[in-house]
């Protein structure tokens, strides 16, 4: 009997000194509550130890966290646009204390979300529902941000990004930005077929401005005097051959008689 009241006190102490142990993991911060109040001064990560009949530890996660929200965004003509967004925050660990005693665990649900609905809100009716599908995307996640920013980080909430992570538009409104963009995309196509036709006409003229060149540098060079002199020299060549010929001239046109036949030739000689 005494070996069950022994065992028994020795679990019942076991067990008082594990409940009164609570270990705060790496990433967040434990707060001591003591009959209910919060202390100031929050605990990071180890063993701690407090009285399991008037305290306990409230632990508090302090990396950053992953807030998923859908939702439909006004536009500024007055379309709904359909999004889930993702709000990236994390809570500072000296703050967490103020935080448990003026909002308490849900600070999610009774501050971040309010606020991000709020700046959503506001920063979406600035802009045309094609905004949110094009680069201005960017613009409007840094908006909210700072918005949020601005109410949240004073009370120990840093809101580190907001990401849009996909918008679903009207379906007329999509199809009229497809459209768009498939004519720019064709309007660029074209520009481009243009240039080449462009570059291939300036290649053709610079060529035959070339050509014409030529022939003009040419026929600059050969005046009567020239073309004579070069006749002459071609028929004293053909008078040293042996074979028979007959070279006619009417002063002007010579022409060159064979066995073959007449060759004319017009090299300005003459007899």
């Amino acid at each position: 009997m005494k070996k069950l009241l022994f065992s028994g006190a020795w679990l019942l102490l076991g067990s008082m000194l594990l409940s009164s142990c609570a270990v705060v993991q790496q990433g967040e911060v434990g707060v001591k509550r003591t009959l209910g109040k919060y202390s100031d001064r929050p605990y990071t990560e180890g063993l701690r130890v407090f009285n399991p009949f008037t305290s306990t530890i409230v632990k508090v996660p302090v990396q950053t966290a992953n807030m998923e929200v859908g939702l439909n965004l006004p536009s500024k003509e007055g379309l709904n646009i359909r999004a889930e967004i993702s709000i990236l925050y994390n809570i500072q660990s000296s703050k967490a204390p103020a935080i448990l005693r003026s909002i308490g665990p849900d600070y999610e649900e009774n501050v971040i979300l309010p606020v991000f609905r709020s700046a959503v809100a506001d920063v979406s009716a600035r802009f045309f529902a094609k905004d949110m599908h094009t680069g201005e995307r960017a613009t409007i996640e840094t908006a909210i941000r700072n918005q949020m920013a601005a109410i949240l980080n004073e009370r120990g909430i840093n809101v580190e990004a907001v990401l849009i992570k996909s918008i679903q538009l009207p379906a007329n409104l999509a199809r009229a930005i497809e459209e768009k963009l498939e004519a720019e995309q064709s309007a660029l196509r074209m520009e481009f077929v243009l240039d080449e036709a462009r570059r291939e006409a300036e290649r053709k003229r610079i060529e035959a401005e070339g050509v014409r060149d030529a022939q003009n540098i040419i026929s600059q060079g050969l005046d009567p005097r020239i073309l004579q002199f070069k006749s002459i020299e071609a028929f004293l060549e053909l008078a040293k051959s042996p074979n028979t010929k007959v070279i006619i001239s009417d002063g002007d046109m010579p022409m060159l008689i064979t066995p073959e036949g007449p060759a004319p030739t017009n090299t300005g000689l003459r007899q």
